[in-house]
């Protein structure tokens, strides 16, 4: 028997970063910023926490499918041009919109559904948290996963340095967080960051498959089980997740995120040595 309250959103409502469809028993939220390589601006991450919640709203849908518009990426995270524009000298605003960033977290790891992550190209960044965020990952093989915040100015923080050591053990967590090298699919599968990898063209196949079997368990033996999982997760995020955020805003006026924004939107390499200098 469903319950009185079917629907989180306005009748008739247009997303404008997002495509949100509901298929039988599955939504799936991609991520339309194709050109921008899908990455995170403001509106887009609180579109994601709508659909979201919607999908955990809606008793006919059992499983929240995210991905990114095109082949090239799944999602780039932050939107360093609006990083720039709006919040590299502000960091009252940064912290605005990390409190956004962590309640879309919040809302994927409470949905009390699973959550597939289709990994269509590039996953990097807080692109990756959000993959981390969701229960399992089927990857297209040619995809990559990295993280970048050591080498662009930030501190992976709203999931990464709480969940990759969780997941795939804590040296591979600093290798993958202190390096920011490319991981390659291959390697992604054999330290468990996805559970499946198939060709792109067989992508859509194998998560509709994996929706399928998810479908057919009890839903509420699911959810108390997604609860019971999330145990490590919720301790080590409520742990670190205030502080990260007061650290990120104050930090966000620092020399190193100003070379490292600045770098990535002029295209051209990181000055390393001069940011080591002791200053004069």
């Amino acid at each position: 028997m469903y319950g009185k309250f079917k629907s989180y959103l306005p009748k008739k409502y247009k997303f404008k970063n997002i495509i949100y469809k509901k298929e039988d028993y599955k939504s799936v939220i991609t991520i339309n910023r194709e050109s921008k390589l899908n990455c995170l601006n403001l509106v887009t991450i609180n579109e994601m926490t709508m659909a979201f919640k919607d999908s955990s709203w809606d008793d006919n849908i059992a499983v929240i499918i995210l991905t990114g518009s095109g082949k090239r990426a799944f999602s780039t995270g932050a939107d360093l041009d609006e990083q720039q524009k709006y919040f590299i000298d502000n960091p009252d605003d940064y912290y605005k919109w990390m409190y956004e960033f962590i309640q879309l977290h919040e809302v994927m790891r409470n949905t009390g559904k699973p959550t597939i992550a289709r990994l269509n190209g590039m996953v990097v960044g807080g692109g990756n948290e959000l993959n981390l965020s969701c229960d399992l990952a089927v990857a297209a093989d040619h995809i990559i996963i990295k993280q970048v915040g050591a080498a662009r100015g930030s501190v992976a923080a709203a999931g990464a340095t709480q969940f990759l050591p969780l997941i795939v053990g804590e040296r591979r967590a600093r290798e993958i967080l202190f390096l920011c090298e490319d991981i390659p699919v291959a390697k992604a599968l054999e330290w468990g960051l996805v559970n499946k990898v198939v060709p792109f063209e067989k992508l859509d196949e194998e998560v509709n498959l994996l929706a399928e079997k998810l479908f057919n368990k009890l839903p509420e033996c699911l959810r108390y089980t997604k609860q019971q999982l999330n145990f490590w997760r919720d301790l080590s995020w409520h742990t670190t997740i205030g502080s990260a955020r007061d650290w990120l805003s104050i930090h966000n006026l620092s020399a190193e995120v100003k070379e490292g924004i600045s770098a990535f939107n002029y295209k051209r390499k990181i000055n390393y040595k001069k940011i080591r200098s002791p200053k004069k």
